[in-house]
């Protein structure tokens, strides 16, 4: 078992799948892309670069890591588990910022944290590393081997020079991820503030009557809240057209 910082790791010739990468990272920063489609690609990296059993992404948001992003599909467990910064290793090195890297019995080590969900958690050997963006913690990157393996000096600093590009990148596509759902959120209230107008006015009912109308409508059929406003406003503007015809 050993903690290992990427300073001290001996610096190394990079191969052509690195110096690709560092290329594609470079490339991408001016992307649009979403938050989960960046994940997904430095899993897909990560894995394909150093070969691994698994590989997991948290993502720092407000005062907890989050797992966003898995090599092995864990549907139910993605975008549900949750850390507390501290907790496990993954929460030791978000602490402290440092790299862990434990070469076998992982799940014997004091800091680990055993979660029933994850097969994984019975994998010999951790990799684990900070993901930074201008010092300031983004996420925790995981990789874990079913047998035994011990993590090179090279590998380590990979890794760990993977967590400090992506960092921004990661960074940059969750506050879009952010953005775009308040304003998703804000244009949702707009249309819902226009239908319950419409309701108000044609049954003469309070905006709270017109609110729960529309709720209700919602449950019964099955259909987001959204979706109803939407067809009481399309339902309107026809009535009106054939009025104007």
């Amino acid at each position: 078992m050993s903690n290992v910082s990427a300073e001290k790791a001996p610096v190394h010739a990079a191969g052509a799948s690195e110096i690709g990468f560092l290329h594609e990272i470079g490339s991408r920063f001016a992307a649009a892309d979403s938050l989960q489609t960046v994940l997904n690609r430095i899993v897909h990296f990560v894995s394909s670069v150093v070969q691994c059993d698994s590989c997991f992404i948290y993502v720092l948001e407000e005062d907890q890591l989050v797992l966003r992003a898995s090599k092995q599909p864990h549907k139910d467990v993605v975008d549900r588990l949750k850390l507390r910064v501290g907790q496990g290793i993954t929460g030791w090195v978000a602490e402290h910022r440092q790299p862990v890297a434990v070469g076998c019995h992982a799940f014997e080590d004091p800091r680990f944290q055993v979660f029933n969900e994850l097969p994984e958690d019975r994998y010999e050997a951790f990799l684990s590393v900070p993901v930074l963006c201008r010092s300031r913690l983004v996420g925790v990157i995981n990789l874990q081997h079913r047998y035994p393996h011990e993590h090179s000096c090279s590998e380590i600093q990979l890794v760990s020079t993977i967590g400090f590009l992506v960092g921004a990148e990661i960074e940059l596509a969750r506050l879009e991820s952010e953005n775009n759902e308040l304003s998703e959120r804000l244009e949702t209230r707009k249309v819902l503030d226009r239908a319950k107008g419409i309701l108000q006015r044609d049954l003469g009912i309070s905006e709270e009557e017109a609110y729960v109308t529309i709720q209700r409508q919602s449950r019964q059929r099955r259909r987001p809240k959204r979706e109803i406003a939407e067809a009481i406003l399309l339902a309107d503007e026809l009535r009106r057209g054939r009025a104007q015809s």
